[in-house]
């Protein structure tokens, strides 16, 4: 995967916070609606929203079933998804972000985000390793799917091969039920015993956040309701890939999974 290098003189904390996401347009469509979805960086469900750079990403595909379409777009153009659906039922939009770098001024900042995405060990690994304690580097990518239903929204979500990803276990638009269970992925395998972080947005634009585990089999169960809308959040850290740790400054990776989806 290619480092695009940061040109701008970021502060760690706000960067490395900040979730990726495709926020649909319509998370319910008809079958001759409009596909349209928004890549969005920011924090509790707002932020900027990315135009198509196809430079910026590795990734970027439309699935129906077993049918697997690339997004096309004017370059620059927003929102970055703009097209017709497949057919009808449940589509599943996967993004994939070329792997980004940003640098750590200090260890404070590390330790923030460390503690707040649930890796408690970080900190004595990072002195265990004799990494740097101001003026480091960490890359990271972003592997982020949405859910939208058109016409009867039929269908199910399935694994679909990100290096880190969420996958819907049931449909949030046919299933009747309140809860949502998802599992995680990383690798080949499902994640067990992660933080998941939820973001619920209700129908009158506000935000509540909670966080939930997976179990040994990388499954959690979230609760749901209708009219709402959802991110769903997880982050590996690990020391870097291969060829990320050629560059010497880059001492941790970062993999961030998100899915959005609604319930009916």
């Amino acid at each position: 995967m290619r480092i695009i290098f940061l040109a701008l003189a970021l502060l760690a904390a706000p960067v490395t916070a900040h979730e990726l996401w495709l926020e649909p347009e319509a998370y319910q469509i008809p079958s001759d609606g409009k596909l349209q979805a928004e890549i969005v960086n920011g924090e509790d469900f707002a932020g900027n929203r990315l135009s198509y750079l196809p430079r910026r990403f590795s990734r970027f595909e439309v699935v129906l079933g077993e049918r697997v379409e690339p997004v096309e777009n004017r370059l620059g153009a927003r929102p970055a998804l703009d097209g017709g659906p497949l057919g009808n039922g449940l589509h599943v939009i996967v993004y994939e972000a070329n792997t980004a770098r940003v640098s750590y001024s200090g260890l404070d900042t590390f330790q923030s985000f460390a503690e707040h995405k649930d890796f408690p060990n970080a900190i004595a690994d990072h002195r265990a390793r004799g990494l740097p304690e101001t003026d480091f580097g960490e890359a990271y990518s972003r592997h982020v799917k949405a859910l939208i239903a058109v016409g009867d929204g039929a269908g199910q979500d399935r694994r679909l091969g990100l290096e880190t990803e969420i996958v819907a276990l049931e449909n949030p638009y046919t299933a009747a039920s309140d809860t949502l269970p998802v599992q995680l992925h990383y690798g080949e395998a499902p994640r067990a015993d992660a933080q998941i972080e939820l973001f619920e947005k209700a129908p009158d634009g506000s935000v509540t956040v909670t966080y939930h585990r997976t179990d040994a089999e990388g499954i959690a169960t979230l609760p749901i309701k209708p009219g709402h809308a959802y991110l769903v959040d997880a982050v590996v850290l690990r020391e870097p890939a291969e060829q990320l740790a050629q560059d010497r400054d880059v001492v941790w990776e970062t993999l961030w999974a998100a899915l959005t989806f609604a319930v009916r």
